[in-house]
């Protein structure tokens, strides 16, 4: 028996070593990269001005406008727009190059933006301005009225409250700018913030020269009318800074992803329920009752040109979440329930 398994385990080595060897996979080829030719023209002579040549697919428009940006430090990224077509849309920065509808040679047309500034700046200025103007007609500095009310205080009760809930309103805005809100858009042209500013700035101007004006007389119903109004702006404060909160919870620092605002655990969300842009519903009623309380036309004035603004800002937010979710609650208006 030995000498047969001796026999057995020696045959089997044999065939284990005359049996062929499993030949190496061959080593797989690179995937071929497909390069890009990317011209850029200007978008109103037709002049080319640049042709980058071997521009990898994964690369996206803001990796273009960096390279135009090399050869042109002049345009910085941030001033420029590129367009497929040159009367059409702006391409995003994240839009990647082999997603575009265009073939291994493509080109884009470059329109010049303009001198570029900071939205966050933008914002500051906007609130600013506002907040210092007022201060100015409240204190009766030199100059605005009468000399002989240089510097004196209003008689008038609600006229200090009115400076308080104005002051309030702005201080809080320029928090928030500092410190809730997180803007998706980087810059904006230079040119718009005399536009922005000198709207908010003149009508700071006008409201706070008639309330803090020497012969301005209280509202009509007096204590009863002011402390309404009074809580009605508080709650809309605190309304529209419940909402700034949920809309800054709902993007990550540093995503541009958009998802759909939700109801929280706060009261003072629920309007989602109802409304696309509750920030501008609970704005405007701010300005409502800031209008009931000082009984002011240049207020009630500003309050209807707002109104009309924050109404054609709404309906394109809510126009804009229609057509990115097709989930998007039906029930939901841009800014007034049911109504608008």
């Amino acid at each position: 028996m030995d000498a047969l398994a001796l026999e057995a385990k020696s045959t089997g080595e044999e065939k284990k070593l005359s049996a062929p060897r499993p030949r190496p996979k061959p080593p797989k080829k690179a995937k071929r990269i497909v390069y890009f030719e990317v011209e850029i023209v200007d978008a109103k002579t037709k002049e080319k001005l640049l042709l980058l040549d071997k521009v990898e697919p994964t690369s996206t428009v803001l990796d273009i406008k960096a390279l135009f940006h090399k050869s042109n430090p002049q345009w910085y990224p941030a001033r420029q727009c590129l367009r497929l077509d040159p009367k059409g849309k702006g391409l995003k920065d994240e839009d990647i190059l082999q997603t575009l509808p265009v073939g291994t040679t493509a080109s884009f047309y470059f329109s010049d933006m303009g001198a570029q500034i900071a939205w966050g700046t933008v914002f500051l200025s906007e609130c600013y301005g506002p907040l210092l103007i007022y201060l100015m007609f409240y204190f009766r500095l030199p100059f605005i009225y009468a000399p002989k009310y240089d510097f004196t205080s209003s008689k008038h009760w609600v006229v200090h409250l009115a400076c308080m809930c104005h002051s309030f309103h702005y201080v809080k805005r320029i928090l928030e700018t500092l410190f809730i809100h997180r803007i998706s858009h980087g810059t904006m042209p230079l040119r718009n913030i005399f536009k922005n500013c000198s709207y908010y700035w003149f009508f700071a101007a006008w409201m706070a020269y008639y309330i803090n004006h020497p012969l301005y007389t209280p509202p009509y119903y007096g204590q009863q009318q002011v402390t309404t109004a009074l809580v009605i702006f508080l709650f809309c404060q605190v309304g529209n800074f419940s909402i700034n909160v949920a809309l800054r919870n709902l993007k990550c620092p540093g995503s541009k992803a958009k998802k759909i605002p939700h109801p929280t655990k706060n009261p003072f969300t629920w309007i989602f329920m109802l409304v696309s842009c509750p920030n501008y519903t609970y704005e405007l009623g701010s300005w409502v009752a800031f209008t009931v309380m000082t009984q002011c036309l240049p207020v009630a004035f500003f309050t209807i040109v707002g109104f009309v603004l924050m109404t054609v800002w709404a309906r394109g937010k809510h126009r804009n979440y229609r057509k990115e979710f097709r989930d998007y609650p039906t029930l939901r208006s841009p800014i007034l329930p049911f109504i608008l």
